[in-house]
């Protein structure tokens, strides 16, 4: 136990943000910013998870840095970038923004298909997705995961609203379905949130295309008040349902 923790001293201080410490061993050992631990996490994927920027900063200096390093498990290796993880930390925008100027690829896809884009859509987070979208190559808003989802349907998901509209302003597809035959609609209104449902009825979601159990996404209304909600409001929008 004692020789594992010394062997990743350096995971162990990313992950606590000591800065003077992972200074110290790679000063001593600059070969120990390539070492990955039993999780098979690099000491950037964990300084990244920390939000610690000064940590990354120095690793991003060494030798034969790599931003699209992936986080491999010994099993089921999950293809997770530091961007990846970034994107999903709060308040993670300066590492995002290192990570994307040492050329980090905005679009490369984990093991699950996923690209940074997703998790940014999932988390809601304007400002790391406007990031994303405004680099060069931008995200794409095009790309789907192993379940078929567009990070347009997690937006949907999870009621993010603007974060819906951003990704529409950015071509993504409306009316895709997933492996479920769930389009964006579907997931809004699944999960309750009325507002959301209306602006994609608003930019023209097809409310009559039919999940693979044949459900139309009202059917899927968590209860009377959601449904009848979306339907004034739709009905407000001059959207006859």
């Amino acid at each position: 136990m004692d020789s594992d923790q010394s062997k990743y001293a350096i995971h162990a201080a990313a992950r606590e943000g000591k800065v003077t410490v992972v200074e110290s061993l790679l000063n001593a050992d600059p070969k120990l910013a390539r070492l990955k631990d039993d999780d098979g996490r690099l000491p950037i994927h964990w300084a990244a998870s920390s939000n610690s920027l000064p940590i990354v900063l120095m690793l991003a200096q060494q030798k034969d840095f790599d931003p699209d390093v992936e986080l491999t498990k010994p099993k089921d290796g999950s293809g997770w970038t530091p961007l990846m993880i970034a994107a999903s930390v709060k308040d993670g925008d300066g590492i995002v923004d290192l990570l994307l100027s040492r050329g980090a690829d905005v679009n490369q896809k984990n093991h699950n298909g996923q690209t940074a884009l997703h998790f940014v859509a999932s988390k809601g987070n304007l400002d790391i997705a406007r990031k994303l979208l405004d680099h060069k190559p931008p995200a794409s808003t095009r790309v789907r995961d192993r379940r078929g989802q567009y990070p347009l349907h997690r937006a949907a998901a999870v009621g993010s609203m603007p974060m819906v509209n951003l990704l529409l302003q950015n071509k993504s597809p409306l009316n895709a379905t997933d492996n479920s035959g769930y389009t964006a609609l579907h997931h809004a209104v699944a999960e309750g949130h009325g507002d959301t449902a209306v602006a994609l009825l608003r930019a023209g979601a097809e409310f009559d295309k039919r999940d693979s159990d044949g459900y139309l996404a009202l059917d899927l209304a968590p209860d009377k008040q959601v449904r009848k909600y979306i339907e004034r409001a739709a009905e407000n929008e001059g959207i006859d349902l």
